[in-house]
């Protein structure tokens, strides 16, 4: 509609230029040319104009264990922060902007997320801080995360950056494989994490929305190294080949199993779960090929195994398997793991087991809400439970289930 068609009262008739706007479409409209290494000068550049000064952008490390600054012209760069028990860690976590007051000034930590997926956090330094500063800020922080993420794939900077130890060819497939390690929209959430994260060769997860509809896969490839590390790529090829078609749970099964065993053989498998879960009605599907049952969580403790029938690995060439469901209530968490969670040793011998499994996780939903900071917690208190060792590879993938609509973001107020 044009400006003159435009009723009294709707928005958008003043259509002038503020200083906030002004600010934030100087670094857009830069954005689409910008080398990666000149993002960090911007970003300075644009902090100042607003009083700012110290900016850090700080990028999550692999084993989500750190907050490691980027290196830039421009920026301070200092240690790495841990995730817990710093403010760019709580805000990292919490997902809101944390404020510290400092020698008359105030130190400004603001989550540095793309969409919903946690890249890291944004410190800036401020003689004072007001609402407008913290609004900017924060839209700031969101688009430096999107430039980060979109970037990216020009770049070896943010991967050089992230990384704190070598990383095995393997693990270096695994990780370019994944989608994001979290996704929040108002009907579900999920969060994943991989183990050990610079040697990971067979473990991997994929997951779409499409629609009302979740779609998530977990696989574990015989093996270690870049055999293992192939036979994951191929399955996850061939897992997202089939939904994007369309096709039910079954037809990835056999689609999935068909690609692994045309291509390794009958004496290589690729253990698997996938499932469908409509977010606006909580009715799951789910095809187990090999996995452990999930852990239904509900009023923060595990309540049940999603026990189902079971059927081959896929690359078995096993028949069709039997799709299972059931109705989730709002609010329900499904854990869903590898068997090198439960199945390593510990010290003396004996596996860490299901039970002990359950017992970390009861502590992990107690003592954090939201799904990142409890997979987060979950993994490394395992880890720590194993005596730090894990000899195989270990997945996490949580999903929390809300229902309700997303409709409202959709409509300008």
């Amino acid at each position: 509609m044009s400006e003159g068609g435009r009723k009294p009262g709707e928005f958008g008739v003043d259509r002038s230029e503020g200083f906030g706007e002004r600010l934030l479409g100087l670094l857009l409209d830069r954005a689409h040319e910008m080398p990666p290494q000149l993002i960090a000068p911007l970003v300075a550049e644009e902090v100042a104009r607003v009083g700012g000064r110290d900016v850090s952008i700080l990028l999550q490390d692999y084993e989500q264990m750190l907050l490691v600054p980027l290196p830039g012209r421009g920026l301070m760069v200092g240690d790495p922060e841990p995730v817990e028990g710093s403010p760019a860690g709580e805000s990292f976590l919490s997902r809101r902007t944390v404020e510290v007051p400092r020698d008359g000034n105030v130190r400004m930590y603001l989550p540095l997320l793309d969409g919903s997926d946690q890249v890291g956090a944004m410190a800036v330094t401020l003689d004072s801080v007001d609402d407008d500063d913290r609004r900017l800020l924060r839209r700031l922080a969101g688009l430096v995360a999107d430039m980060i993420v979109t970037k990216d794939a020009y770049t070896d900077l943010f991967f050089q950056t992230r990384r704190r130890a070598p990383m095995s060819v393997a693990a270096e497939i695994q990780w370019s494989l994944l989608p994001p390690l979290s996704m929040t929209v108002p009907q579900v959430e999920v969060a994943g994490i991989l183990e050990p994260a610079y040697t990971v060769a067979g473990d991997s997860f994929d997951y779409a929305l499409n629609g009302d509809i979740l779609h998530v896969a977990m696989i574990d490839a015989m093996g270690h190294g870049l055999d293992a590390a192939t036979m994951a790529t191929v399955a996850i090829g061939a897992y997202r080949h089939t939904r994007r078609a369309g096709t039910g749970l079954s037809q990835v099964y056999a689609f999935m199993d068909k690609a692994i065993n045309e291509q390794f053989g009958h004496d290589h498998f690729v253990t698997a779960q996938m499932m469908c879960l409509n977010v606006a009605t909580g009715r799951l599907q789910w095809v187990n090929a090999g996995h452990p049952a999930p852990l239904l969580i509900r009023g923060r403790a595990v309540v049940d195994r999603l026990e189902s029938p079971t059927t081959l690995p896929v690359g078995f060439g096993g028949e069709e398997p039997v799709v299972s469901e059931r109705m989730l209530q709002p609010g329900d968490r499904l854990l869903c793991f590898t068997d090198g969670l439960i199945e390593e040793h510990q010290p003396g011998g004996e596996q860490f087991g299901e039970e002990q499994l359950i017992e970390c996780t009861n502590r992990a939903v107690r003592d954090h809400t939201a799904v990142r900071p409890v997979v987060r917690a979950l993994s490394h208190a395992l880890k720590q439970g194993r005596g730090g060792v894990t000899s195989d590879d270990a997945t996490i993938f949580l999903i929390e289930w809300r229902g309700g609509d997303a409709d409202h973001l959709a409509t300008l107020d």
